[in-house]
């Protein structure tokens, strides 16, 4: 069993959880994923690692209550334990093979939007611990929906803050930021977008506008997490990949986002049943 050790709200429907799970947080990299699934009954839920101390034996996951299932999760409480918290899985960022003397000469910039901004902290972090200068523009539709931004504050040489309201910092989405700093004389040599499809999509437009590299994250699309239900499938390069095992990762400009965004929605009336007939289980015996 799997233990929560801490639990905190993020925004109304967004939590954060610190998980016993030694074997895994001694293993996990930045950019891979793992699966929890809360009790003997319960669907296998694909979540990107957070963070991960190795030291304390812990993982910490980061679920937005949308589904009955992910409701689920989020209704667990400091001291109870999951059934299963399985992994690491997919693939690691790309970073993390490359050399002392080929991270030195990188600037990373991050575009973080919505829930997609937990899993670009331990990516930013590791980069950081390794010397390398990583930016960050974390977007939000309002000041109050804005999450991990002293965590980002930390593990980044700039963070920059926007919102569509302009409720704080710079009016307006994150690709635009992007542009500003670019055209202001930031010299970057890698974009990573990670977040809402249609976000990742614009991202990716606007980075080929300016001449840059970008690294996306489709782990959205997972649903069993092994490659085995085909859910995740989506062309990259002209290919067929499934996100699971041959990512979360993807080279942006090469993926197909319109076939990504069809597939996203394919569930969406299950979904919707399943949040019809769903019964909280706060309160009720496990």
């Amino acid at each position: 069993m799997y233990k929560i050790i801490s639990k905190e709200m993020l925004t109304p429907n967004i939590c954060k959880m610190e998980v016993e799970a030694p074997r895994l947080a001694a293993a996990a990299k930045p950019g891979q994923f793992l699966i929890v699934r809360a009790d003997e009954k319960g669907e296998r839920i694909p979540l990107t690692i957070s963070d991960y101390d190795a030291a304390k034996g812990t993982v910490t996951i980061v679920t937005q209550a949308i589904g009955a299932s992910s409701k689920d999760i989020v209704s667990y409480e400091v001291g109870e334990s999951f059934q299963d918290v399985v992994g690491p899985l997919g693939i690691p960022s790309d970073f993390c093979e490359k050399t002392p003397e080929e991270l030195a000469s990188e600037h990373y910039v991050f575009i973080a939007g919505g829930v997609g901004t937990a899993p670009v902290y331990p990516q930013a972090k590791w980069l950081k611990e390794h010397g390398v200068k990583v930016d960050v523009i974390l977007g939000a539709r309002n000041k109050d929906l804005i999450i991990y931004r002293e965590a980002l504050e930390a593990a980044c040489d700039h963070l920059y803050i926007c919102t569509d309201d302009g409720s704080e910092g710079f009016k307006g989405v994150g690709t635009a930021m992007l542009e500003k700093l670019v055209n202001e004389g930031e010299k970057f040599t890698q974009v990573v977008a990670i977040g809402p499809m249609i976000m990742m999509k614009f991202a990716t437009i606007m980075a080929a506008k300016l001449g840059l590299p970008i690294t996306v994250s489709l782990n959205t699309l997972m649903v069993d997490g092994t490659g085995m239900c085909g859910a995740c499938r989506v062309t990259v390069g002209g290919k067929t990949r499934f996100a699971c095992v041959e990512g979360p990762e993807f080279d942006g400009h090469q993926v197909d986002f319109d076939e990504a965004m069809r597939r996203q929605a394919q569930y969406k009336p299950e979904e919707a049943d399943a949040n019809e007939h769903h019964v909280c289980k706060i309160g009720r015996g496990r």
